[in-house]
């Protein structure tokens, strides 16, 4: 029976190196000299720190410039609040998203049951498997998602007869 997973994930690499690239501009820069601004990667979370608050916009300007250039997906970051550490020093805790949420397991899999397609969503942990009769009717439940869910980049994994 064909079937294949829908999954979440960024890509680690280019995170990394768009978190490079990152600190190597913030260094660079003329309106950054002096500041103890920068971004700290951790497992799957990036903490943005700056002088203040409008170095921290700055930053994530740079950071959004550097991942669209990577083609690291936006939609991955998760926005904490931004935080005061001491004096005029600001900090923000920015999550990597990785795995499909279970609320957005239930939507993709109540979409695949309400477009009437001959095809099964599974929910799997943090993936969700999609197998159907025909692969014509795999294909057509991709194009069906990638119109449908736009909130987390979805990818589209072990296409199997």
């Amino acid at each position: 029976m064909p079937s294949f997973d829908i999954m979440s994930e960024a890509n680690a690499v280019e995170l990394r190196n768009a978190i490079e690239q990152t600190n190597k501009e913030i260094g660079n820069r003329f309106d950054f000299k002096g500041s103890d601004a920068r971004l700290e990667h951790k497992d799957q979370e990036l903490t943005a720190y700056a002088d203040s608050d409008f170095q921290l916009e700055q930053l994530k300007d740079v950071m959004l410039n550097k991942f669209a250039k990577r083609n690291v997906d936006v939609r991955f970051l998760d926005y904490g609040k931004a935080e005061k550490i001491s004096g005029d020093k600001v900090k923000q805790v920015i999550t990597i998203k990785q795995g499909i949420a279970t609320e957005l397991a239930k939507k993709i899999v109540k979409a695949l049951k309400d477009s009437k397609l001959k095809v099964q969503g599974s929910i799997q942990g943090e993936s969700v498997r999609v197998s159907g009769a025909k692969r014509d009717d795999l294909q057509s439940a991709i194009a069906l998602l990638k119109k449908e869910i736009n909130e987390q980049p979805l990818s589209f994994e072990n296409f199997r007869d």
